[in-house]
């Protein structure tokens, strides 16, 4: 038998669904163009996009001398499987961007655009649309304008209702103010923001502690004062531009020495990143109220207490580094920001490598 007399083949009958992409993209096209700026260049839809790094409008003047650029990439991890399971796709859409920005803007940044990568079993435009919903959203938010992305149907590697995201943030910074905890010293502050829940780590363990416990994902918790379904996809805090205002009004004199984005690791393994050897910082557990989220998952391990701050950040989504005599000006600003502040303790001298020490 001839290879003609076989039935043909279509890209739809291995599972991918191109007129599919086609609507999907018509669809989205509305979402990614408002959060453009006038430095972004050239039509959508082109095979990629371009961003303006200088430009002298008059309104909108921004020029850099010594321009460094900084990227970084991250996704939202397992908490895309409690999104998969209640079919509810626009706030993890939000995390992957903060994720990446909260990142971008520790070393003094200024986030500039960013990138997508969806990940699909089938292509459903209305799903899809949810997703960069929730991007343009979070982009919005952090003052970047969503430049361009990719969505893959695979069939063949995610199961039905599977998905997973990864997200990609360029910004910049003038080589001059790029800020790396070089001159951190004894007895200068430690400054934390209040974050809005579990952000976007520990989910694999959160996952497992609702699943022991056997509760109604949809049922409302007095503890938590909404549904399990509603703490749980609450969306990673974006500090993108709270950082750029608070880096703006302190231009001259270096005053922010470092900062923190307390992801995965919790305090105890992020702080300490951001310290030169020979430096530590004592922190007091009582300085701050953790959110309730995180009693009523630690009860429900149960888990014990070094575990919890280890996996969450238990309440502190970012932390600053300043100098002491700037404290309580640095908290008054960041209230005046919308922000919670806390001091939360010192930088001390020690030996070895730098590490965080409970009060």
């Amino acid at each position: 038998m001839s290879d003609l007399s076989r039935e043909k083949l279509t890209y739809r009958d291995a599972g991918v669904d191109i007129d599919a992409g086609d609507r999907m993209v018509d669809d989205i096209k509305h979402l990614c163009s408002r959060t453009y700026s006038s430095r972004v260049l050239g039509k959508y839809g082109g095979f990629s996009g371009l961003f303006r790094l200088d430009y002298n409008e008059k309104l909108f003047a921004r020029n850099y001398k010594e321009p460094v650029l900084i990227s970084c990439t991250d996704g939202v991890g397992t908490k895309i499987k409690i999104a998969a399971q209640l079919k509810k796709y626009d706030t993890v859409g939000i995390d992957l961007v903060a994720m990446s920005v909260n990142d971008l803007v520790v070393q003094g940044g200024e986030p500039l655009f960013f990138l997508d990568y969806l990940a699909v079993h089938k292509l459903e435009p209305a799903v899809i649309t949810q997703m960069v919903r929730g991007i343009t959203d979070g982009c919005l938010e952090a003052g970047c304008a969503l430049l361009g992305g990719e969505t893959a149907e695979m069939p063949s590697v995610y199961a039905p209702g599977e998905f997973d995201m990864a997200g990609f943030a360029v910004g910049v910074v003038e080589k001059s103010k790029i800020i790396e905890g070089t001159d951190v010293e004894a007895g200068d502050s430690v400054i934390g923001l209040a974050s809005s829940g579990l952000h976007s780590n520990g989910f694999a363990l959160v996952r497992r502690i609702v699943e022991r416990a056997g509760v109604d994902l949809q049922a409302h918790d007095s503890e938590l004062r909404c549904t399990l379904a509603e703490e749980l996809l609450r969306p990673t805090r974006i500090y993108a531009k709270t950082v750029q205002k608070l880096l703006a009004k302190y231009k001259v004199k270096k005053i922010i020495k470092a900062m923190a984005h307390i992801t995965g690791g919790g305090l105890p393994g992020n702080l300490p990143r951001v310290l030169p050897n020979g430096y530590s910082v004592r922190l007091r557990r009582d300085a701050w109220t953790p959110h309730p989220v995180f009693h009523w998952l630690q009860q429900r391990g149960p888990v014990d207490d070094d575990e919890m701050f280890n996996v969450f950040n238990m309440g502190i989504g970012y932390c600053f580094i300043v100098r002491p005599t700037f404290t309580k000006a640095i908290m008054s600003h960041l209230r005046a920001l919308g922000e919670k502040p806390y001091f939360l303790g010192k930088v001390r001298k020690s030996d070895g490598e730098p590490k965080l020490e409970w009060a």
